[in-house]
C-alpha cells in the first residue's frame, strides 16, 4: 500500500524538491528544442536585496506562468539575474568603510571597485537562495549580473551606438542632484512628498525708484542666483514696468524684467524670480532670453562664493540669514503657511537640489515615439490596461534621460577628454589617441552610467546581444514582463524603447502590472509601522505552498492586497485537506494494478460522471483565467474544485464503493485517482512541492520524472455533462438543506432524521429517488418521504431549494421550551451589542479621532451582528410554532 506520512511537514518536503529540480535541471531553457516557447527576464532584484513580500508576490506569480507553460508544452526560459544597484551598492561598502575608520576616497577607485566585487561574492547572492527557497525555477545555469563581462560589453555597444547617431550628448542642464549621496538622479528617482512650508513676499525695487515689484518664493535662499523677474506680457498689472530693471535684494546686482508666457498671472502678484541654475522652468526661460545662469551652491548644497557674505552656509542656514537680512532691511512683505510638494532622493530621503551642471544624457523622444507606437498598436498589451494612458501620458511628455551618476560602481562611461583639443573620444575599445586630433593626453569620464541604462537592456543583453546567439533568437522577443507599477517608467518604458532601437523589436508582448501588497486593514507596509510581513518567517510558519497559494487568490487585477497572516494559515489548512484526501485515496487503492490514466467504463455513477464534468469545466476556467492573467480566479476555481467538489463531495460519495469488494470499487479507485492526479497537476504551478511530493507516490502511469514537466490538463468535451451536473445540483441542496437545518437547530451529528420532501417536477422526483441512497448516507437520514402528496411533519423546520420544500421532522429531537429559553438569551446580547456598537459609531469625537480601520471593524462587526440575528429569529419563529402546534 502507498503510504503518506500522517501529516503535511513543508520543511521535510521542500528543500529536497528543490535540489530535484536542479539535479535534472527541469527549468532549464532549451533553445535546441522545437515547438512553442515562452520566455520572461526576471526584474533583477538588487544584489544588496532580501527577499521582501513584494519580491514573494512578483516571483510567485511569474512562477506560476513558467510552470504552466512548461507542462503546457512550451520550450520555457525564464531568464535570472541580479542588478549591481549603483547607489545602493555603494552605500553599503561606504559604510563598511566608515567602521573601518576610512572613506573611498582614502582607498581610491580601483580598490573601491575591489572592495564592492568581494562584498558581491560574500554577501550578493542572498536573494539568489531566497527565491529558490520560494520554489522559483528560474534558469540558474543562466544566472546573468549586470556587471559581468558579456552585459557591460551590450552597455557599452548601446552607449557608442546612441552616441554616434547624436541620441546621447554632454550638455549644461538642470539636474536632480542629491547632496548626500554626490550624484545626480533622474526625474523618476526623486520622489515626492507634500510638506508644510512657507511662502516669502519680497520686494525687489526698480532701479529708477519708481516703485517695487512683489515676489513670493518657497526658497529665498536661491535669490542670490536670480538674474532676471518675469512677468507675463498680457498681465495688465505689469504693463507699465515692462523692460525696466530691478535691484537685486540683499546683493545689489542689476537684473531685467523680462516677459515670459510661462508666467502664472494666478499666483501671488504675477512677479516670478528667475534663477536659471537652481530651478527646471527657470532654466528653459533663461534659455529663451540667454540670461547668465548662477551656480550659487556646491555639491553639498552649500552657498559658495556666488553667495557674498552667504559663503560656506549650508541652504538651510543661508535661508534663515536671508531672511533675517531681508526683515532688517525692510525687503520681507509677509511670510504665508504654504503647502507645497518637496522633493526626496529616493535612496536616502534627502531633499533634492535642482542643480545646474555638465552631465550625460540620452535624447528620449526619438526613442519615445515608436515605444508609444508599439502598445497603440497592440504590439505590446499593458494588463490591466488602464496603465496604458498612464504609459502614454509619461512618453509623450518625456524628459531627456540624465544618465550619468557621480559614484564609482557601475559602468564606468566609455567616453575620454582630450586635453589637447577638448572634445570627447567615445569607442568601443579604450582609445590611444584622440579621434579629433590625434592627441595622447587623454582622461577617462569618471561618471558611470545609471543602473537603470543596464536594465533597460535586459531582455536581450541576458541572452547573448550584441552576439547574434542561438538563445537570443529562440527566446526573443520575450513573453511576458510581470513587475510593478512603481517601475513601468524606470524600467518597462525604457526596456520597449532600447528593445525596439536595437533589437527592431518589442522585448515582450505583454506587461502585467501587479498590485501593492498592503497590511490587513490596506495601510502600506513599513518597518517604522511595524506591519510589515517577512515571506521568510511566513515559509518557515506555513509552508511556502500556503503563502504562494495566499498570494495568487488575492491577485486581483488593479486591486491593492489587504494580507492577513490568518488568510496564510487558512491556505495551510488547504494544505492539509489535500493531504488528508490523498491519504485516503492511497489507502484505498490496495490491490488497484491500473494507471491515472481514465479507464473506459460504462459503470460510472452519477458522482464519477459529476466530478469528471466539474473537473473538465475547472480545467477550462483555469485555463482562460491564466491566459488572461487573472490568477486570483485561477486560484479560486482550483481551491472551489478541491475542497469542496472533489474532497467534500466525491470523496464522500464514493466512500461506499471504495469500502466494498465488487466490480464498482475499481471504477471507483479509477476514478478517484485520475482526479487527484488532474487535480496535482492542475494546482502544481501554485503549490509546487506538496504537489510534487504526493505526484511522485502515484500509481505507475504519471507521465515524466516530475510533476513539473507532466502535461497541464486540458479540457475534455467528452466528459462534459450539463445533464449530470443539474441532477447532482438537486442531490447536493437536498442534502445541503438537511445539513443546514440540522446546525441550524442545533441537532446532534449523530441523531438520525426524518425527512419529507415535496417537488411539483416529476423528473427533479425521479433524480432524488435515484439518489436516495446518498442523501440517507450523508444527511443521516432515517426516513425519507418523496412525493407532492406527502403529508407535511406536525412539528418540522423548512429549507426551500429551486422547486424542492424539504422538512425535517423535529418532534421527540430537541426540548423546544429550552432551546427557545437559549435562542431569546442569545438575542438579547446581541442587541446589547448593536446599542453598544451604534453608540461608539454615532459618537462625533469617536468617528474624528479613531483610525479608519478601526471604524471600518465595528462597521463590519454590526453586519455580522446582523445576519446573526436574522438566523436566530427565523430560528426561534420555527421553535414557537412547534411549541404552539404541541399545546
Amino acid at each position: 500500500m502507498i503510504q503518506l506520512d500522517k501529516q503535511y511537514d513543508p520543511e521535510n518536503v521542500e528543500e529536497r524538491w528543490i535540489q530535484f529540480w536542479d539535479e535534472n535541471r527541469l527549468a532549464h531553457g532549451d533553445e535546441t528544442r522545437p515547438g512553442k516557447t515562452f520566455s520572461m527576464a526576471i526584474p533583477p532584484p538588487n544584489i544588496t536585496g532580501s527577499l521582501h513580500i513584494g519580491h514573494a508576490f512578483n516571483n510567485t506569480l511569474q512562477d506560476i506562468l513558467a510552470r504552466w507553460k512548461r507542462m503546457s508544452g512550451f520550450s520555457t526560459l525564464w531568464q535570472p539575474g541580479t542588478d549591481h544597484a549603483g547607489i545602493a551598492t555603494q552605500n553599503v561598502v561606504e559604510r563598511q568603510l566608515h567602521a573601518e575608520g576610512t572613506t573611498r576616497h582614502d582607498i581610491g577607485r580601483e580598490q573601491f571597485i575591489e572592495r564592492v566585487w568581494k562584498w558581491r561574492e560574500e554577501s550578493g547572492g542572498t536573494i539568489t537562495k531566497q527565491l529558490r527557497r520560494l520554489g522559483c525555477t528560474l534558469d540558474w545555469e543562466r544566472d546573468r549580473f549586470t556587471m559581468d563581462e558579456g552585459l557591460s560589453k551590450a552597455v557599452r555597444e548601446v552607449f557608442v551606438t546612441l552616441y554616434e547617431q547624436g541620441l546621447i550628448y554632454k550638455g549644461d542642464y538642470i539636474i536632480n542632484w542629491c547632496p548626500r549621496c554626490h550624484t545626480a538622479l533622474s526625474d523618476l528617482e526623486v520622489e515626492h512628498e507634500e510638506k508644510p512650508g512657507k511662502l516669502y513676499h519680497i520686494r525687489y525695487r526698480f532701479k529708477d525708484g519708481t516703485g517695487e515689484l512683489i515676489v513670493a518664493t518657497t526658497r529665498p535662499e536661491t535669490l542670490l542666483g536670480d538674474t532676471a523677474v518675469a512677468v507675463n506680457p498680457d498681465d495688465a498689472r505689469h504693463t507699465a514696468h515692462h523692460g525696466k530693471t530691478v535691484i537685486l535684494p540683499l546683493l545689489g546686482r542689476e537684473i531685467p524684467v523680462i516677459l515670459d508666457a510661462y508666467v502664472d498671472t494666478e499666483f501671488g502678484t504675477g512677479a516670478l524670480k528667475v534663477t536659471p541654475a537652481h530651478d527646471p522652468n527657470d532654466f528653459e526661460i533663461g534659455k529663451r532670453h540667454g540670461l547668465p545662469s548662477i551656480n550659487v551652491m556646491d555639491t553639498s548644497a552649500r552657498i559658495n562664493a556666488e553667495g557674498g557674505a552667504y559663503a560656506g552656509q549650508d541652504r538651510t542656514e543661508a535661508r534663515d540669514n536671508v531672511v533675517k537680512d531681508l526683515e532688517t532691511q525692510d525687503l520681507l512683505v509677509k511670510i504665508e503657511d504654504h503647502v507645497h510638494k518637496v522633493g526626496h532622493c529616493y535612496r536616502c530621503r534627502t531633499v533634492v537640489e535642482p542643480y545646474l551642471s555638465k552631465q550625460w544624457f540620452v535624447k528620449t523622444k526619438p526613442l519615445a515615439e515608436p515605444a508609444i507606437e508599439a502598445v497603440k498598436s497592440g504590439r505590446i498589451k499593458i494588463v490591466p490596461q488602464f496603465w496604458e494612458n498612464t504609459y502614454f501620458n509619461w512618453m509623450e511628455n518625456i524628459r531627456d534621460w540624465c544618465i550619468s551618476r557621480q559614484i564609482w560602481w557601475g559602468h564606468q562611461i566609455p567616453a575620454w577628454h582630450c586635453n589637447g583639443c577638448e572634445t570627447f573620444t567615445v569607442a568601443r575599445e579604450d582609445p590611444t589617441a584622440c579621434c579629433s586630433c590625434g592627441g595622447t593626453d587623454l582622461i577617462r569620464e569618471t561618471d558611470v552610467l545609471d543602473t537603470w541604462f543596464s536594465s533597460a537592456l535586459w531582455p536581450f543583453s541576458t541572452l547573448g546581444w550584441p552576439d547574434q546567439t542561438e538563445s537570443l533568437k529562440r527566446f526573443y522577443p520575450t513573453s511576458v514582463m510581470c513587475t510593478g507599477f512603481d517601475i513601468l517608467f524606470f524600467w518597462v518604458a525604457r526596456m520597449i524603447m532600447m528593445g525596439l532601437k536595437f533589437m527592431d523589436d518589442v522585448p515582450f508582448k505583454d506587461v502585467y502590472i501587479h498590485a501593492l501588497i498592503r497590511d490587513a486593514e490596506g495601510a502600506k507596509m513599513s518597518k517604522t509601522k511595524g506591519n510589515v510581513i517577512d515571506p521568510l518567517v511566513m515559509m518557515e510558519r506555513y509552508g511556502t505552498d500556503a503563502l504562494r497559494f495566499t498570494l495568487a487568490a488575492f491577485a486581483a487585477q488593479g486591486r491593492d492586497i489587504k494580507l492577513d497572516e490568518d488568510r496564510i494559515d487558512g491556505y495551510r489548512n488547504f494544505c492539509n485537506k489535500l493531504w488528508n484526501a490523498s491519504r485516503f485515496a492511497f489507502m484505498n487503492l490496495e490491490g488497484y494494478d491500473g494507471t491515472c490514466a481514465l479507464e473506459k467504463s460504462d459503470e460510472r455513477t452519477l458522482a464519477d460522471r459529476w466530478i469528471l464534468s466539474r473537473l473538465n469545466a475547472t480545467i477550462a476556467d483555469v485555463e482562460c483565467a491564466l491566459t488572461q492573467f487573472k490568477f486570483n480566479e485561477a486560484a479560486q476555481a482550483i481551491y472551489k474544485f478541491i475542497w469542496n467538489e472533489f474532497c467534500d463531495w466525491y470523496i464522500e460519495l464514493s466512500k461506499s464503493r471504495l469500502f466494498s469488494e465488487g466490480p464498482e470499487k475499481r471504477v471507483a479507485q479509477n476514478v478517484l485517482v485520475h482526479v487527484l492526479e488532474a487535480s496535482l497537476k492542475l494546482l502544481h504551478p501554485f503549490m509546487p512541492f506538496i504537489t510534487e511530493e504526493i505526484w511522485q507516490k502515484l500509481p505507475a502511469g504519471a507521465e515524466g520524472d516530475s510533476i513539473m514537466t507532466a502535461p497541464y490538463p486540458t479540457p475534455n468535451p467528452e466528459n462534459t455533462s450539463i445533464d449530470t451536473e443539474s441532477r447532482m445540483n438537486i442531490l447536493m441542496g437536498v442534502i445541503n438543506g438537511i445539513r443546514n437545518i440540522r446546525g441550524e437547530m442545533n441537532l446532534s451529528p449523530k441523531q438520525t432524521l426524518k425527512v419529507t420532501i415535496h417537488c411539483e417536477v416529476a423528473e427533479t422526483l425521479t433524480a432524488i429517488e435515484n439518489s436516495s441512497q446518498y442523501i440517507k448516507k450523508l444527511a443521516r437520514v432515517e426516513v425519507l418521504h418523496l412525493g407532492n402528496d406527502k403529508e407535511k411533519p406536525k412539528v418540522s423546520a423548512t429549507f426551500v431549494d429551486g422547486t424542492i420544500e424539504g422538512h425535517v421532522d423535529l418532534k421527540g429531537l430537541m426540548d423546544f421550551d429550552e432551546e427557545k429559553k437559549r435562542l431569546e438569551k442569545e438575542l438579547k446580547k446581541i442587541e446589547k451589542d448593536f446599542i453598544n456598537i451604534n453608540k461608539k459609531l454615532s459618537n462625533v469625537e469617536f468617528i474624528k479621532k479613531a483610525p479608519p480601520e478601526v471604524i471600518d471593524k465595528d462597521r463590519q462587526r454590526l453586519e455580522v451582528l446582523s445576519e446573526k440575528q436574522a438566523k436566530l429569529q427565523t430560528h426561534l419563529e420555527t421553535i414557537e410554532r412547534a411549541i404552539s402546534s404541541l399545546s
